[in-house]
C-alpha cells in the first residue's frame, strides 16, 4: 500500500512541499481537508511523489487515528519525503494560521478599547456560545436517544451545565468526569 522508500525529492522540493502547503493553509477555510483536492493535484498529478492509492490511504489512515483532522498533512509528508517531510508540510499547514493568531491576538490588545474590537467580541460571543451547544447537542443526541444511557447523559449533562454556570471550576475536571462516566458504562 505505502512505498518503503520515499522518494529523493531534494532541498528544492522540500522547499515546494513547504511552500505548497503554506500557500494552502491560507485557503483552507473549513479546515485542511477542504484543500485536500489540490493537495492531490499537487502530489499526484503533477509531482508525482505519490500513487492516488496512496494519497487515499494516507488520508484514510490519519482520519481512523485518534487527534486532530490535520494528521493527514502529516502522513503525506511522511510518504513524501520521510521525516523531513512531515516537518514540510506541518510547518507548512501550521504557521500561516499560528502566525495569524499571533498578530490578531497583539492587534486586538492593542486596540481593545475601540468600538469595532468592542463589538466584534461583543457579537462573537452568542456565535460561540450557539456553535458550543449545537456541538455538545450533536454528540449528545445518540446518548440521549438511547434509553439505556439516557438517564445517564441527562444528569451529566446537568451536572455540567450547573458546575460551570456556578463555579471557576476549570472545564477539564468535566471532561474527566464524562470520561470516567463513560468508562464505567454509565452513559
Amino acid at each position: 500500500m505505502f512505498a518503503t522508500i520515499t522518494p529523493d525529492i531534494g532541498t528544492a522540493g522540500l522547499l515546494a512541499l513547504f511552500t505548497h502547503f503554506f500557500m494552502l493553509s491560507l485557503l483552507a477555510v473549513g479546515g485542511a481537508i477542504s484543500t485536500a483536492p489540490d493537495m492531490q493535484r499537487y502530489l499526484v498529478v503533477e509531482q508525482h511523489w505519490l500513487t492516488d492509492a496512496q494519497f487515499s490511504s494516507s488520508i484514510a489512515i490519519a482520519q481512523a487515528a485518534p487527534g486532530p483532522n490535520v494528521l493527514f498533512v502529516a502522513v503525506l509528508g511522511w510518504n513524501v519525503a520521510g521525516p523531513l517531510g512531515v516537518l514540510a508540510t506541518m510547518a507548512g499547514c501550521l504557521l500561516p494560521s499560528t502566525l495569524l493568531s499571533l498578530w490578531a491576538t497583539r492587534w486586538g490588545e492593542q486596540r481593545q478599547g475601540s468600538v469595532g474590537v468592542r463589538a466584534f467580541k461583543a457579537g462573537m460571543v452568542p456565535i460561540t456560545l450557539g456553535l458550543l451547544l449545537s456541538t455538545g447537542w450533536v454528540l449528545a443526541l445518540p446518548y440521549i436517544g438511547e434509553a439505556s444511557h439516557r438517564a445517564g447523559a441527562l444528569a451529566l449533562i446537568a451536572v455540567t451545565l450547573v458546575v460551570m454556570l456556578r463555579t471557576r471550576l476549570s472545564p477539564m475536571w468535566l471532561v474527566g468526569l464524562g470520561a470516567a462516566v463513560g468508562a464505567l458504562g454509565w452513559v
